[in-house]
């Protein structure tokens, strides 16, 4: 029997039926292709990159766009893609997000006509990967400090410098990447460095704990040849940031996929659990307060996701709105992770169970894409209108 969705206040009901049946078919493919592999995968340390011709089929890269043969998806139909392939595994998710948010998102809204025609079809199909170089061994949180840099020569650009914790790295044909002009003072411009070009790299990191069943590079690059063919239509922060904003509101609805995953795992187990007397635990009361408390969190973030998505289909969705969902749902899928792993006890460690593989993604979703503690920030900001940074980002 396939997943039946979490849904305590009839969520389902403020869909529309298009919204549905998207989710419904991608909650489908994540029961019949992602979950009987996801285990396997996730412990070898292996990205299942067989799974990328049905995820093309389905029509999940580019889902907003509507040229380029696209179905011009609302972000609400995009947001449930993610949160079902969340709940799947987050390195899906991660791989879908970057794609789609990443790499066709800037290419498509910077790129010139000729750049969209060569990517965005092939991307779009899944016959290229990409991946986006913004972060920086040395800079996370504070992009504006980054020393990869591009420097003119004759009509061609030259670019130095490196970049770290790359989702699909070892494995794009283009990168995305983001180089101060001239020196580390100037200018921020986009870059679109294909593989094979002399002196680019991606190896891969190894050893992680977490994201396992994903691909997570470095990119190295030393004097690279970039013609201006490859170069994006746009400048300063704003160019990586805008793109941020798109993967963000991604994770925003992704997360609660992973905390559907644990909440349903840890209902169902300690449903069947017997201890003391031979009752279920679901009957003792400390277990019933850890399923009230994910219950209330997962239906409240579904509610912040959804209100999310609707601002943004209406063009009133602002940088710092997606800061509150993306710092509350990840939270809420952090929380709701450790409670069902302290609910299956030793049962919560071992891949028989999603659970402590859930636990491992969100920490690093937790960090990534803004960590908590800086998109808490971005909130006070909002808020007060005073920046606490020091100095204040663009």
């Amino acid at each position: 029997m396939g997943f039946a969705g979490v849904d305590f206040l009839g969520i389902e009901d403020m869909l529309s039926e298009d919204e549905r049946a998207v989710r419904d078919l991608v909650r489908g493919f994540v029961d019949e292709d992602i979950l009987p592999i996801i285990e396997e995968c996730a412990y070898e340390g292996r990205f299942p990159k067989e799974l990328i011709p049905k995820m093309a089929a389905m029509n999940l890269f580019g889902s907003t766009i509507s040229e380029y043969g696209l179905p011009g998806l609302n972000n609400v139909a995009y947001g449930l893609i993610t949160e079902e392939l969340e709940r799947g595994d987050s390195g899906l998710r991660s791989f879908v997000s970057v794609q789609s948010s990443l790499v066709m998102y800037p290419i498509f809204t910077y790129g010139s006509k000729e750049q969209k025609d060569r990517w965005i079809p092939a991307l779009s199909k899944g016959e290229k990967i990409g991946c986006f170089g913004l972060t920086e061994p040395d800079f996370g949180s504070n992009p504006g400090g980054m020393r990869t840099v591009a420097k003119k020569d004759g009509s061609d650009w030259i670019l130095n410098g490196a970049k770290a914790w790359i989702t699909n790295g070892s494995i794009a044909d283009v990168a995305v990447v983001w180089a101060k002009v001239g020196d580390v003072n100037g200018p921020v411009r986009g870059f679109l460095v294909e593989k094979g070009m002399k002196g680019f790299s991606a190896p891969e990191h190894r050893m992680k704990m977490s994201l396992r069943a994903s691909v997570t590079s470095q990119l190295a690059f030393e004097d690279v040849r970039v013609p201006a063919t490859s170069v994006l239509n746009v400048e300063g922060l704003k160019g990586p940031l805008s793109c941020l904003t798109q993967a963000r509101y991604g994770i925003s609805w992704g997360a609660l996929g992973s905390a559907m995953a644990t909440y349903t795992c840890a209902l169902d187990y300690a449903k069947s659990r017997k201890q003391f007397k031979d009752r279920p635990i679901a009957s003792h009361q400390l277990v019933q307060a850890k399923f009230a408390f994910m219950i209330t969190e997962i239906t409240k973030g579904q509610l912040l996701a959804l209100r999310l998505g609707r601002m943004k289909d209406a063009g009133k969705m602002k940088p710092e709105h997606v800061s509150m969902v993306k710092r509350n749902n990840v939270w809420v899928a952090r929380e709701c992770a450790k409670l069902a792993r302290e609910i299956l006890g030793a049962n919560g460690i071992v891949g028989e169970y999603p659970v402590f593989r859930h636990l491992a993604n969100i920490e690093s979703v937790f960090t990534y894409e803004g960590t908590h503690d800086i998109h808490t920030l971005v909130l006070g900001q909002a808020v007060t209108g005073i920046p606490s940074y020091n100095p204040p980002m663009e």
